[in-house]
């Protein structure tokens, strides 16, 4: 009964929200309810007997954590997660309004929350994890992080509150850093095999340390085989195969990382069959390499959100498309960023559009990237690429920056929480 008014007046502005804005009404009434209830998250998950795993990272959050949810799904788990637009504190809160009764219960066994970074940080001095996994440290948003090093500090302050397991990436040197100087405990590793890896023209996009390399450590879960879509996989000496639903090695490290996080939560329950099945059958996450029908025509969505996502999708445009739309919204708060990425995969571009339209056709401009036209108006500049013949191979394909994404989905009526939940 504690949490009911708080629960029923979340709710109830959600439902107002909803009826002036299609789609929104998420992040307002969790703002409401973290205010006015502070405590019920915690108590919340206290309830789950196999507690919270936690999954953060620079990038991949997403992709992983939907993997690992459908994973632990498939094993009979009943999970409580969140969607992956909500990875900030007061989406914790709104997902809550959206899953629980009206006291604010859920039933589930544990939780599996993909975080920010930063946010990780606040949430785990309340609620210890019993899991966390950790899947890179990229350059990445220039205002809030600064520095690499200053990640490296806030996921390691994360990882030494886990209470059972802390899941690394062996392939980051940020990584193998954090642990060392951490003194992490507990910890097992995942990884793609080193010959793999060296096909990588800019490798996986994790920030230098400009440290002498340290030494890779053992891993318990490994990519041994890649091409194209599928991939081959040793989980604790055991191989599996599993087809991805997007390209590139980068959503290779995200199954690993699921495979290797679901093999210690689960423990003698895990079946790497099971697993592979599932992620194999599982749909990308939108707009991470997602293909969607509009008017009929297929259109795929990439997002990108800093350097190392925007150069490891850029290097795994291989089909060449005909037609591309680049826009780069609000959120892109300092431009500079998007001058160290390397260019030279991207041939053409239609349409340039977004808050930051003028930025970014100075950078392709600088980088000789032949590009159309231009235009601010996200919903006039994506009617304008829509309207363009059918390509005659291949599809059209879209680079866009998270502001640019949740509008430009929401024009195109992608508003159902359906679209955006696990």
């Amino acid at each position: 009964m504690r949490y009911l008014p708080a629960v029923l007046l979340g709710r109830l502005a959600r439902v107002l929200i909803r009826q002036f804005r299609k789609g929104g009404g998420s992040a307002l009434p969790g703002l409401i309810l973290s205010k006015i209830a502070p405590g019920l998250l915690a108590k919340t998950i206290s309830r789950f007997k196999d507690g919270l795993v936690v999954v953060t990272g620079s990038a991949g959050k997403s992709t992983t954590t939907k993997m690992l949810v459908g994973v632990a799904r498939a094993h009979g788990k009943m999970v409580f997660t969140n969607p992956s637009t909500a990875n900030i504190l007061q989406g914790f809160y709104s997902t809550i309004i959206e899953q629980s009764d009206i006291f604010g219960r859920i039933n589930a066994d544990l939780a599996i929350l993909e975080m920010d970074e930063a946010h990780a940080a606040a949430l785990t001095k309340r609620i210890k994890p019993n899991t966390v996994a950790i899947l890179n440290v990229m350059e990445d948003q220039l205002d809030r992080f600064v520095d690499p090093a200053l990640v490296r500090e806030t996921l390691a302050s994360v990882a030494k509150r886990a209470k059972r397991h802390v899941v690394l990436n062996a392939d980051d040197q940020n990584l193998l850093l954090m642990a060392r100087d951490a003194e992490l405990k507990d910890l097992s590793w995942f990884g793609i095999r080193q010959d793999i890896l060296k096909t990588q023209r800019n490798g996986l996009g994790t920030a230098p340390t400009y440290l002498d390399d340290l030494p890779r450590e053992d891993v318990s879960s490994e990519v041994v085989k890649a091409a194209g879509l599928d991939i081959s996989v040793s989980v604790a000496g055991e191989l599996g195969r599993i087809k991805l639903g997007s390209r590139g090695l980068h959503f290779a490290v995200d199954a690993i990382c699921a495979l290797e996080t679901a093999r210690v939560v689960l423990g003698s329950e895990f079946d790497l069959s099971i697993a592979c099945n599932t992620i194999s059958d599982l749909p990308p996450v939108f707009a991470r390499g997602e293909v969607v029908k509009i008017n009929g025509e297929d259109v795929e969505f990439l997002l990108v959100q800093n350097p190392g996502s925007m150069q490891l999708n850029l290097d795994n445009l291989t089909t060449d498309p005909e037609q591309i739309m680049f826009a780069i919204g609000r959120d892109v708060h300092d431009p500079s960023w998007m001058w160290t990425v390397d260019l030279s995969g991207l041939k053409h571009v239609d349409v340039v559009a977004g808050y930051n339209a003028a930025e970014a056709a100075l950078l392709l401009s600088y980088n000789e990237v032949p590009f159309g036209a231009v235009e601010y108006d996200l919903d006039l500049a994506t009617e304008k690429f829509l309207a363009l013949p059918r390509p005659k191979q291949g599809m059209k394909t879209v680079i866009f920056s998270a502001d640019s994404m949740r509008r430009m989905r929401r024009s195109l009526g992608f508003w159902s929480p359906d679209e955006v939940t696990r």
